[in-house]
């Protein structure tokens, strides 16, 4: 009925993908051997997933530090397209779902023009990444960013500042945060773009609106061509609403179950990484080996 993934880097292996580099040091010798040390460890951590019965994978966003800024000291797609194409043949051989998700920073709906601006060269270099790698099914995710004390204002100039952006939204989806937007007013702006909703099941606990987890599972599944997309996580005790648990909680697991209405895929947002799934998580990845 699901799949699992998890984010960024493979606790077992000590591998990640999201080595980077101050920008004081931003030269082409430095980037090229974090890129070079960022993509062996992808190939890594891709043949430890499908050797372990995970189908998802979210890359690190520093997959190409710098990328999208306008010091970046080479043409980074030349450069690294081949070996960008044949690690997205190695996922799709090994039935890899590619994923990215660009931190907070990224914010379309700003009202800062140098923002808006910033966050378009970030999700531009998101989807290019993609692209590269042959993603089909992959999977750009963005929170709705802030509201400025007009959420209907914030919420229109998010979307205008999109509509145009037809790599970005061939891989956009959108997701509920914790404080300001809930589910249904994700689903208004994937609306407007034409793009899928994710559903975070602990934001959704801290910000629920309206729905159900049920209903919100009801209604943001349809926005999906394919598989939907769901994010799993449980509340860190000991830390600020919405920090994610090193593990999921067995009753995080139930809940979700009890919720879902179809197979999904399920990035697992555990601060455990592969080993955040919890004993529910392990039976279902036991399963399916």
């Amino acid at each position: 009925m699901i799949r699992l993934g998890y984010p960024c880097e493979n606790l077992t292996l000590k591998a990640t993908t999201n080595r980077t580099l101050r920008l004081a040091h931003l030269t082409e010798e430095r980037v090229r051997e974090k890129v070079a040390e960022n993509l062996k460890d992808l190939e890594r951590v891709l043949r430890f997933n499908a050797e372990h019965g995970f189908a998802l994978f979210r890359i690190g966003q520093h997959l190409i530090p710098f990328a999208s800024h306008p010091l970046f000291p080479y043409d980074w797609e030349k450069a690294h397209k081949e070996a960008l194409g044949r690690l997205g043949a190695l996922a799709r051989a090994l039935g890899q779902r590619l994923s990215m998700h660009p931190g907070p920073y990224v914010n379309p709906g700003s009202q800062d023009p140098k923002v808006v601006e910033r966050s378009l060269m970030e999700l531009r270099y998101s989807a290019r990444l993609l692209s590269l790698l042959g993603a089909e099914d992959g999977v750009l995710v963005l929170h709705l960013g802030g509201a400025y004390g007009e959420k209907g204002r914030a919420l229109r100039r998010f979307v205008e500042n999109l509509r145009g952006e037809g790599e970005v939204l061939r891989y956009l989806a959108l997701e509920n945060d914790e404080r300001l937007w809930n589910v249904e007013e994700a689903l208004e702006a994937a609306e407007a773009l034409g793009v899928p909703v994710v559903v975070d099941t602990l934001h959704h606990a801290l910000n629920p609106g309206r729905l159900s987890l049920e209903e919100a599972f009801r209604l943001a599944f349809p926005t999906w061509r394919g598989r939907p997309k769901v994010h799993l996580a449980s509340q860190d005790p000991n830390k600020r609403p919405g920090a994610h648990a090193f593990r999921v909680a067995e009753p995080d697991w139930e809940r979700l179950l009890a919720a879902l209405p179809a197979p999904a895929d399920v990035m697992v947002e555990a601060k455990g990484k592969e080993r955040g799934l919890g004993p529910r998580g392990e039976a279902f990845l036991l399963a399916s080996l």
